[in-house]
Formats: structure tokens, sequence, C-alpha cells
């Protein structure tokens, strides 16, 4: 079969019924617009005239692709882009007819929209396409099996690892977002939100207090004994030269020696 007589039949099965009626006086266009030099003054009104004259395919491509999450106005207006792609790069030479050349360049732009602005989440290329191939592959073997696939089934119809295909199933879960807000409670008085956890300020503290172990070992006994007090007994400085039977201006100044002594060696310990 010649590539002439593929695309004459993919225009045959895939037009829409009544969608033949203006095919003649919109190749008629066509031809007439390749015919002229790309700065003719009549180009842009015969490409305006022939981009309208096919918009009808557009619309049918669009809608076959409807109920998929995205609204219709905006896949069909994916599906005039493609059109209009089709319509400047389409070549009347090389004996393809325009519906044959047209149709795969509108699908085209239709995946490539869900492909790029549908995923909630951005995720590498090759996922997005595995994950197309995966629902195929599954509608299909359905179909041959009379059962749900296995993750075996589908990576040796695709010629895949198992791995790449749970891959691909774990990436999917970033097409769709789900609401913080959706209830998940049989009285919905729950909602997802409510079972995140938020951000435990402890675990900053905790590494805190391993890394004050061993600085704390490098203070003699007096020093250690003046920050107990101080910090853990919640001391004055007058109190505790009272304990300690020194003068309370002592006790300020090995503080602040033994505070200088914890952060030098707290800072060489990091880095």
């Amino acid at each position: 079969m010649t590539v002439t007589e593929t695309s004459s039949k993919t225009q045959t099965e895939t037009l829409p019924a009544g969608a033949n009626a203006p095919v003649d006086s919109a190749a008629e266009l066509l031809n007439a617009m390749a015919a002229m030099p790309a700065g003719h003054p009549s180009r842009a009104s015969l490409r305006d005239r022939a981009i309208e004259a096919w918009l009808p395919l557009a619309r049918h491509l669009a809608h076959r692709y409807s109920g998929r999450g995205e609204p219709t106005d905006d896949l069909v207006q994916t599906a005039t882009v493609g059109l209009i792609k089709a319509v400047d790069k389409f070549d009347p030479e090389r004996g393809v007819d325009f519906a044959g050349y047209a149709i795969p360049t509108i699908i085209g732009e239709i995946k490539r929209h869900f492909r790029d602005r549908t995923w909630s989440v951005r995720v590498p290329r090759r996922l997005q396409e595995l994950r197309l191939a995966i629902t195929e592959a599954n509608a299909t073997l359905t179909h041959s099996l009379g059962r749900s696939p296995t993750v075996a089934d589908v990576a040796t119809h695709l010629g895949v690892s198992e791995e790449d295909v749970l891959e691909g199933l774990e990436g999917a879960r970033a097409y769709n977002a789900t609401s913080l807000s959706t209830p998940i409670s049989a009285d919905g008085t729950t909602e997802l939100g409510d079972t995140l956890g938020g951000e435990d300020y402890e675990y900053e503290l905790a590494e805190t207090r391993v890394a004050l172990g061993p600085a704390l070992a490098t203070l003699d006994e007096r020093e250690q004994k003046i920050l107990t007090l101080r910090f853990y007994g919640n001391l004055t400085q007058s109190q505790i030269a009272d304990q300690i039977g020194i003068s309370q201006m002592h006790v300020s100044r090995l503080l602040t020696k033994a505070l200088t002594k914890l952060r030098g060696q707290l800072a060489a310990d990091t880095l």
C-alpha cells in the first residue's frame, strides 16, 4: 500500500460525517496558496479560508479526546493550532492529500498538550510516554486475556522490564493531584491535610544536644557546674556565687569564658 493510499484510507476512516463536503474546495485553496509566492498579497486570505474550511476536522479530532479531564474548548484550541501548523507546512507536490497529513499533525498537537500541560507534577518525558503505553497495553491485554493484566504481562507486551512498568505506574500518580481539603472520614470531619505532620523542632534540639555533649566535656569541672546551675537550675549569677563561694563578678567571667569555649568547639565540629 502506498503512502497516498494509506492517507486516503486514514481520511475515510477518521473524518466525521459531513466533513467531506468542503474537501474539494479546501484542497483547491491549499493548491492555490502553494502556487503563490510567499509574499503574494492574496496568500494570507487564502490561508485563512483554508483554515476555516478544515476547522470541522480539527473540532472532530478534539472531541475524540474530550472527557479526559481537559476542557473541550482548550482541546479545540489546541487542535486548531495543529491545523494551522498543517496548513502552513503542507506541500501538495508530495502527493499526499491534506487530510492524511493534517490528521496526525493535529492529533500530535493534542497529545503534546496532554503530555506537557495536564500533569499536576512534572515528571520526565520518558515516564509520561511510558504511562500512555501502559494504559494502552492494559486495554489491549484486558481484551485479549479476558482479565486484568499483571505487571509481568504488561512488561512482556511492551518489551520492557517489570521495574520499568512499576516506575511508570508510580509516575502516573503525578498526573492528578489530590486536594488537601479532600474528606477522608465517613462523617467528613477529617480532611487529608489533617493527617500530614508539621515541622517538629525537637529534631533540631536533639541534634544540638548530641553535639553539645562532647563540647561540654572540654570544659573543666567548675565551668561545667556553673553552666549546669545557670541553664538547668535556672539560678541567677548571685545564687551561683553563693553556692560555689566566689564573687558574682567572677561567676560572670567564668560563664562568659565557658560559653566562648563551647561556641568555638561547636563551630569546629561543624567544619
